[in-house]
């Protein structure tokens, strides 16, 4: 392969590339393109900037789907975050404290959990909302200026809502999972969050459609090796689950 590729060139063979695989790496690109290092570094930051791939540790990961407002989530694919959610509450056991982060998967937690006497904390309006009836629950609402794009609380107030409990199981939300990149948020106030309260959590649980392993957002969230039970699609890339395997993750999956 030329060193002379035009950058544009380039571009487009580095994306092939991670649609193909599902990841690059820096090092295998720059003796596939026979240039250097440097210059690939420099085409995937430029990529990641144009929202083409996120930068991580080494290389790119194709960038985490962008679902829109947590309305324009809960419309989408209601029936596999129904399943997801199904085998996620399995996990809950009576007396537990939980927390349930915002996001439509764990909104259909919400609607899942099991009726057992349980303490459940949420920074989520919506799901406090939905909990609002169920008569064993005690409820503990995270309060403070509330991200509606996020359908959560966030920021200081919400922060030292939760920075002295520690829940029995957090089930945290996700933009993207990759076994190398581990969970990663859109944005940075969220991330601050959810960073706080899985890391006060005594285990973490993430529920993950399909579409959001092997990708990446800007906002690093959570370490593969801190995440205790992943929840994924019955369908779900056996390579992917694989990979969380590898790294003591209890992989669950939803029925078909």
């Amino acid at each position: 392969m030329s060193a002379a590729l035009l950058l544009k060139q380039r571009h487009a063979l580095i994306q092939q590339q991670l649609h193909a695989d599902g990841r690059v790496l820096a090092l295998d690109l720059a003796r596939q393109l026979d240039v250097s290092e440097d210059t690939i570094r420099r085409d995937l930051r430029e990529m990641a900037a144009a929202g083409l791939c996120q930068r991580v540790y080494g290389g790119a990961l194709p960038l985490a789907p962008d679902g829109g407002t947590l309305t324009q989530r809960k419309q989408a694919a209601p029936e596999r975050k129904a399943r997801l959610a199904q085998a996620a509450a399995s996990l809950v056991r009576a007396g537990q404290v939980l927390f349930l982060d915002a996001g439509s998967t764990n909104l259909a937690i919400a609607s899942a959990l099991p009726q057992l006497a349980l303490t459940v904390i949420t920074n989520a309006p919506s799901i406090a909302m939905a909990l609002m009836e169920h008569p064993e629950i005690e409820l503990i609402m995270a309060g403070g200026r509330v991200d509606r794009r996020a359908g959560a609380s966030l920021g200081p107030q919400a922060l030292r809502t939760v920075e002295r409990m520690h829940p029995d199981l957090c089930f945290l939300g996700a933009c993207g999972a990759d076994a190398h990149a581990g969970i990663t948020a859109f944005n940075y106030d969220e991330a601050e969050f959810k960073r706080s309260i899985a890391g006060a959590s005594k285990a973490v649980v993430v529920a993950a459609t399909s579409d959001k392993l092997g990708t990446a957002a800007p906002f690093g969230v959570l370490a593969t090796g801190l995440l205790q039970h992943l929840v994924l699609e019955a369908d779900a890339d056996a390579a992917h689950a694989a990979a969380f395997e590898r790294l003591g993750v209890h992989v669950i999956r939803a029925r078909a």
